[in-house]
């Protein structure tokens, strides 16, 4: 390890007394440790410091460590520091949550300090520093906090085009509340949150009925509409054609592509 620049790790935990000894365990590494009590404030001290990886709890007010892994992975200089859940949270639905949201471990609080240490030193020999410098291609600019919040929102709309959220639960997922949302979509996008998903919907359908076989109903349900007849109005008054129309037209385009490119092959 070099000793004159230790890696630098970031603790997330409203409730940092139940850490006590295993932060005392990180410390006696020669390792950096810095301490923030709120989640909003992890998320703006992880953007500055770019620590080297992040211990984040579970449950905390106001929003919990699932939306900060969220938003810390929209983060530039962040991508491919670890986050690892430290965490009192142990049931086996919000263990593999935190492993499904970005989390590389999930660590309970009440584990041997010894075995906290041993699973940052792999985490920390997984990810060295050089593999996320800037000359490895990695962008460092500068996100606003309202940016960030608008890429994880619309990276989790696009993970769930299927189900059915509020505007509410979207917020909430991503440490905002649904009117400030609202605002942001406004704002960077010109539309509103359910606009735009109504638009990356339809999308999808134009390649799955291109890329895939799925019949319309299949397909409805893939992208969140209850069923094939609210699909293909919802197609037609967007695209000017129903989906059916749609795919065969693409059909007949990829044949004559084909019939093309084999007329050419031929002559040569």
């Amino acid at each position: 390890m070099n000793t004159s620049n230790p890696p630098h790790i970031l603790v997330v935990d409203d409730r940092p007394e139940e850490i006590g000894a295993l932060v005392v365990a990180l410390r006696a590494e020669g390792w950096r440790v810095t301490i923030v009590t709120s989640a909003s404030q992890g998320v703006q001290r992880a953007q500055a410091m770019a620590p080297d990886l992040i211990l984040l709890d579970v449950r905390m007010p106001q929003m919990d460590g699932f939306a900060v892994s969220r938003l810390l992975q929209e983060v530039p200089q962040l991508k491919g520091t670890p986050m690892v859940f430290l965490t009192s949270a142990n049931s086996v639905e919000e263990r593999l949550e935190g492993l499904s949201h970005g989390g590389v471990d999930y660590i309970l609080k009440d584990c041997h300090p010894a075995e906290l240490v041993a699973r940052v030193r792999i985490h920390l020999r997984l990810a060295p520093r050089s593999a996320i410098a800037p000359a490895q291609g990695i962008s460092t600019a500068s996100l606003t906090a309202d940016e960030v919040v608008l890429q994880a929102a619309m990276r989790l709309l696009r993970r769930r085009l299927a189900e059915p959220l509020s505007l509410d639960e979207v917020a909430r997922e991503v440490g905002t509340y649904d009117k400030r949302l609202s605002a942001i979509f406004r704002e960077h996008l010109g539309t509103t949150v359910f606009a735009w998903l109504r638009e990356e919907r339809i999308q999808r359908s134009r390649r799955l009925l291109v890329e895939t076989t799925l019949n319309m109903q299949d397909i409805a349900l893939e992208i969140g509409f209850r069923s094939a007849c609210n699909f293909t109005t919802a197609f037609r008054e967007r695209m000017g054609v129903t989906p059916t129309r749609f795919r065969q037209v693409a059909q007949e385009e990829a044949a004559g592509d084909a019939r093309e490119k084999a007329g050419v092959t031929a002559a040569c």
